[in-house]
């Protein structure tokens, strides 16, 4: 019986990480994917022992500088569970051989993602990137599929990867990993609104956090977020409503007024890049709300507002400073306000 103990390394080189393309076994769990080096301990073998013979067998170097970078624990159907030991190394003497696992070779590590990876290892490689401090990553899949992501012991957000009309692909992928590469994703998106006094409208504008991880500060739709990964819109929009503002709405209480493609988003936060690309389903939500009723979460919410809604859009077309909507979001709200006039 195999070890449910493996090693995994990522060799560098000239800002390029040694790949290795497996094709070569019939029955590999990893056939046709792109993963590092490395393979199962042997008995009585340390994890440095392992990665060491590994290295040396598959690709004819010797490993003379390596990192122990992380314990990833991986559980699949239909397999026994593993406990990988993650290394980088960057520094190797020997010439590079064939491998009969598969087809070696060098890949910048910019262009790793465009390769054929499990979704994980993208998470795993993205806090190589950040000289994370060493981690432990729990992985559950159901078959290619991510199904759970736990990092030191905290669940990850994962999100259904969508095609351009909102639809999930069957794939999903971790939130920072989305919002790295820019996969396109599903949010809902709920305006709070109602009737001003000389007959016009007003939206409850909601003000970011400052301790958010993207557009701190930022006056945002009245409640929207991310839908988890198997989730809905309208149920996501009531879930959202009620742990940003308290609100607590029924289904009927909603009303569904299109979605918007976010088109790319490229930012910078705290010297990281933020690539978004969402599918925004929106609603309109038009019970009386007081300000002073609501519940406000903090870690996303500072404050809420009403504004009234020609002004919003005109910040908002105007782009400027302080505001995080997309056009679209709001020029939704608006042709549902009109067509009621």
């Amino acid at each position: 019986m195999r070890s449910p103990l493996t090693t995994l390394c990522y060799v560098e080189k000239d800002d390029s990480y040694l790949m290795l393309h497996r094709v070569s076994k019939k029955h590999d769990v990893n056939k046709d994917k792109w993963i590092g080096i490395g393979g199962h301990f042997e008995e009585g073998e340390s994890p440095e022992e392992c990665l060491l013979r590994e290295a040396m067998e598959e690709t004819g170097l010797r490993l003379t500088s390596f990192r122990f970078r992380a314990l990833v624990t991986f559980i699949a159907d239909g397999w026994p569970s593993e406990y990988m030991c993650l290394y980088t190394a960057d520094g190797f003497e020997g010439e590079l051989t064939d491998c009969n696992e598969g087809t070696l070779e060098w890949v910048k590590k910019a262009d790793v993602t465009k390769l054929n990876l499990w979704e994980g290892d993208k998470i795993f490689l993205k806090l190589i990137a950040e000289e994370a401090p060493f981690f432990s990553l729990k992985m559950v899949y159901q078959g290619d599929v991510l199904k759970e992501a736990v990092l030191d012991g905290r669940p990850l957000e994962l999100f259904d990867v969508c095609d351009l009309d909102g639809n999930p692909t069957g794939r999903t992928t971790e939130r920072s990993v989305a919002h790295t590469l820019g996969t396109v994703h599903r949010t809902a998106h709920t305006w709070v609104v109602r009737q001003s006094a000389d007959g016009g409208w007003e939206v409850l504008l909601q003000k970011r956090s400052l301790r958010k991880d993207s557009f701190p500060g930022c006056y945002d739709t009245s409640s929207a977020g991310h839908i988890q990964a198997g989730d809905e819109p309208l149920p996501s929009a009531i879930r959202e409503l009620s742990e940003e503002l308290g609100i607590e709405a029924q289904e009927e209480d909603l009303t569904y007024i299109g979605r918007f493609d976010s088109g790319e988003i490229l930012a910078n936060f705290d010297g990281r890049p933020f690539h978004d690309r969402e599918i925004g389903f929106v609603y309109v939500y038009q019970k009386p709300v007081e300000t002073t009723d609501l519940s406000l979460q903090a870690d996303e919410v500072d404050a809420v507002e009403w504004v009234p809604y020609e002004k919003a859009l005109d910040a908002v077309k105007n782009h400027a400073s302080g505001y995080c909507i997309k056009d679209r979001d709001l020029e939704l709200v608006g042709a549902y306000l009109e067509a009621k006039e």
